[in-house]
């Protein structure tokens, strides 16, 4: 980190954001291609028009700040986006891997809301209120984003349980042990 001044971190935050809007952009597609459930196909798909909106935000916000748009090299994104292409090409049942797609766009909106988060209050703090306001809006998108595949899990979840145990019995530490006569 070579910022010296919270304004310098501010940009690079910004930087780093506009390369993780970028990557997911790409990554998205892949995503919604490998989603058996039409329901969480569509969510990437909006979410993927939803990106390219923040990404087109996030420019907003470096022309209110007098800095150009650039991208920094977002490590924390391309990890999380790894990630999901191992689950895309993993070999497990459709909803299985549908269940696994969900779990890795949740790290990644919650990556998101957590970056969001702290720009939109450097932005306060450095006295930039209408890219506090385009940075909260893009937060809200991302916390909503959540709550759609939470509750895409819902039934998925359910989905990719179905034919196996649940309950004691199928734990690690219930297993092998016998219950008591009754």
């Amino acid at each position: 980190m070579k910022a010296k001044s919270l304004s310098e971190f501010f940009i690079q935050q910004l930087q780093d954001l506009y390369d993780a809007e970028n990557q997911l952009i790409k990554a998205l597609p892949k995503m919604a291609e490998a989603a058996s459930s039409a329901e969480l196909r569509n969510a990437f798909e909006e979410h993927l028009e939803q990106t390219r909106n923040q990404a087109t935000r996030l420019e907003q916000v470096f022309e209110i700040v007098s800095d150009k748009a650039k991208k920094a090299d977002c490590k924390g994104m391309q990890g999380l986006i790894k990630e999901g292409n191992e689950m895309i090409k993993s070999d497990s049942e459709p909803e299985v891997r549908d269940v696994a797609l969900i779990a890795a766009a949740q790290r990644v909106e919650h990556y998101e809301i957590a970056g969001y988060g702290c720009v939109r209050t450097y932005a306060r703090l450095l006295g930039y209120g209408d890219a506090e306001s385009l940075l909260q809006q893009t937060l809200e998108e991302e916390k909503e984003a959540d709550q759609k595949l939470n509750d895409i899990a819902e039934n998925l979840n359910v989905e990719a349980a179905r034919g196996e145990a649940v309950g004691p019995a199928s734990t690690k530490a219930g297993r092998g042990r016998e219950e008591p006569a009754a």
